[in-house]
């Protein structure tokens, strides 16, 4: 697998160093790089659970999981506050608010016993990334473990109020591609930003801009930004956009200072978003354990999904120890309720977060097929070299450990038609008419009207 690292420099990566560091000081109190556990952390300190038997009592009690305040993290924190990790034995589970995509893959790197962490909450393809050393210092290897997916949804792209009534919608063919190139001849380009480069948040923001048109890497300007600076920065008209998790898009519409373009949920309805994932030296030394962490996750993903329990989830995260702020900018989101911004007024559940179940099956199980998109995506924007996709179904199966989610499933009693039968979830069809067939990938990059590799 040596063509994904030694083709591909780390030093593409570097600028999001800047990002962390100011994300350090937002996030009063986060793990930022080297990391401070003094006032950061929420440790669950419980008896320890009752009735496990001896073939699934963990091996630890203790793990280190980090998180960055966005709803994707809801899974690890229910889990926590409503002690679904501690029936299942782990009792002694820390999470450690991250300050930015930056800290938490240094804090993976040097792990728990350095005073990082021991696994947690990722963008996509960050655990296949850092599994292979094309973002770790010095290009170090170090094995990852995906082990499920934590939500679908729960994403959007906000613009700041000044290009209101300019088109900047869903479909940018229909008119919005002139605010583009007016700007591109300035020297103000359209700014938009995202919290980490190469993963989730930067293809979503690439994926609307090129399907209306708009080429991403010359006729904007992309910028990597925490997501919590985000709501700062458009504030004083640093920015024009951003792409990044709720609670900040839908804050921007409530502080009245931008709208929302556009939901994730309309581009790609069921699509995958944010993943669990372990160091793999961890889950290898604790296999009892990390299957014990994944039960307590689906267990806070089934709650999760009732939706008697949102206005109580909302509470939970918006809480001082977590988000911190107004349960309601929450509420309305996690109900399918948006209000744009722009006039327009979203009220339809299945465009809400969810994160056990969706319209397609298990939002939960880590399908093999989402984690090649994301890869297919790396190489349609010069991420990866072309020939990634040659390796890519060898180091998914290294990285995806589906087989461990299955097991923890059953374990948990999860009824067997919830337990996917295939690591494909077939074919994925976008907003704008392309499809992408987990069979052929180089068709979906032909498909493509704009990107970086020639096919």
């Amino acid at each position: 697998m040596s063509q994904f690292s030694n083709q591909f420099s780390r030093r593409k990566f570097i600028f999001t160093a800047g990002a962390s560091a100011v994300g350090t000081v937002l996030l009063n109190g986060c793990l930022g790089n080297p990391p401070d556990s003094s006032s950061n952390t929420q440790v669950q300190q419980v008896s320890s659970a009752a009735n496990i038997s001896s073939e699934q009592a963990p091996e630890t009690t203790k793990v280190k999981l980090g998180y960055i305040p966005i709803v994707e993290a809801a899974p690890l924190i229910i889990a926590q506050e409503k002690g679904f990790f501690a029936k299942y034995g782990m009792n002694g589970v820390e999470l450690a608010k991250q300050a930015s995509w930056g800290a938490m893959r240094d804090n993976t790197e040097i792990g728990s016993s350095g005073g990082g962490v021991d696994g947690g909450q990722y963008q996509m393809p960050m655990p296949h990334l850092i599994t292979e050393g094309v973002i770790t210092k010095g290009n170090q290897k170090i094995p990852m473990y995906l082990l499920a997916q934590l939500i679908t949804h729960g994403n959007g792209i906000a613009v700041a109020n000044k290009h209101k009534g300019q088109g900047l919608g869903l479909d940018l063919a229909k008119g919005g591609k002139a605010v583009f190139n007016q700007l591109k001849s300035t020297k103000n380009p359209f700014s938009a930003a995202y919290t980490f480069a190469h993963v989730n948040q930067d293809f979503w923001i690439r994926y609307w801009l090129a399907a209306g048109g708009i080429n991403p890497d010359t006729d904007v300007k992309l910028i990597p930004v925490p997501a919590a600076q985000t709501v700062a920065n458009m504030k004083t008209g640093t920015m024009d956009a951003f792409s990044t998790g709720d609670p900040w898009p839908y804050r921007i519409v409530k502080d009245k200072i931008g709208f929302l373009a556009v939901l994730t949920a309309e581009m790609w309805k069921n699509h995958p978003e944010e993943y669990f994932a372990m160091r793999a030296d961890w889950a290898d030394q604790n296999p009892k354990a990390t299957r014990a962490i994944l039960k307590g996750i689906m267990e806070a993903q089934q709650w999760l999904d009732n939706f008697a329990n949102r206005e109580e989830a909302a509470s939970i995260l918006g809480g001082r120890n977590y988000f911190n702020l107004p349960s309601e900018i929450l509420a309305e989101p996690f109900q399918g309720k948006y209000d744009m911004g722009d006039g327009r007024v979203i009220d339809d559940k299945s465009m809400a977060a969810y994160y056990w179940k969706d319209e397609k099956g298990s939002v939960s199980y880590p399908y093999k097929s989402h984690d090649l998109w994301f890869l297919t995506e790396s190489v349609r924007w010069g991420f990866l070299p072309p020939d990634s996709l040659a390796n890519a179904k060898a180091l998914i199966d290294k990285v995806n450990r589906e087989d461990i989610w299955k097991q923890a499933a059953t374990e948990a009693g999860i009824n067997t038609a919830d337990i996917p039968t295939s690591t494909s979830r077939g074919i994925e069809t976008f907003f704008d008419g392309i499809k992408f067939d987990p069979e052929n990938p180089t068709a979906y990059l032909k498909s493509l009207k704009i990107k970086k590799v020639n096919v």
